[in-house]
Order: C-alpha cells, then sequence, then structure tokens
C-alpha cells in the first residue's frame, strides 16, 4: 500500500521496496517545498539522477527573454525506474546527502 504524498501523481506499477526510509511512498520521506519538472540529463549513479530545469528570463532593457538552465540532483526511489533523456518531476526534501535534497516523484512521457 502506498502513501499518499499530497500531490497529483500516477501510480508507480513497479512494485515497491520493503523498509526503504528514503522513498517517500512508503518509507518516512516527507515532501515539502519546491516542485519543478526537468529532464534527466545523467543517470549513471545508484539511486541518483541529475536533472536539467530550464527557465526563461525577462531582460527589461533588451524587452526580450533569455534561457536559464540549472542542474539539480535528485534521489530515485525504488519504485520509479528512470533513463537519460526522460521528463520528469521531483520535489524537495530533507538533505539526503550533500548535494541531494530533491526526490523523483513521477516520470512523465
Amino acid at each position: 500500500m502506498t502513501r499518499n504524498i499530497g500531490l497529483p501523481i500516477k501510480e508507480s506499477k513497479k512494485k515497491i521496496e520493503e523498509n526503504e526510509k528514503n522513498n517517500p511512498f512508503n518509507g518516512t520521506l516527507s515532501i515539502r517545498g519546491k516542485i519543478f519538472e526537468g529532464i534527466v540529463i545523467n543517470a549513471k549513479a545508484n539511486g541518483t539522477v541529475v536533472i536539467q530545469k530550464e527557465s526563461p528570463i525577462y531582460f527589461k532593457k533588451f524587452k526580450r527573454f533569455g534561457r536559464s538552465k540549472n542542474k539539480i540532483h535528485a534521489h530515485v526511489p525504488s519504485n520509479i525506474n528512470v533513463e537519460e533523456g526522460d521528463y520528469v518531476i521531483a520535489a524537495e526534501c530533507r538533505p539526503i546527502s550533500k548535494s541531494v535534497s530533491f526526490v523523483v516523484v513521477e516520470v512523465r512521457t
């Protein structure tokens, strides 16, 4: 049985591992703060991915928009399968390691 994390997301079909504390669906990891969408650019590490988020910036002087890119490290729970190039939704959580403070919640196609 999965726990309600307070976000309108689709439930994963993959089986959840027992006693995984860094899982928002059946562990003790709580979701709070920012939620963003991005593309996975690196999925080589075990249980961690790098997500690139793009956001437009308006330059008042030139009256034009520019591009801004941010890279964010996110934890991948055991019940979510993520590959490079996937479009994912990540939510903020407590710090899991030095650079990881987000967790992947859903994979969109």
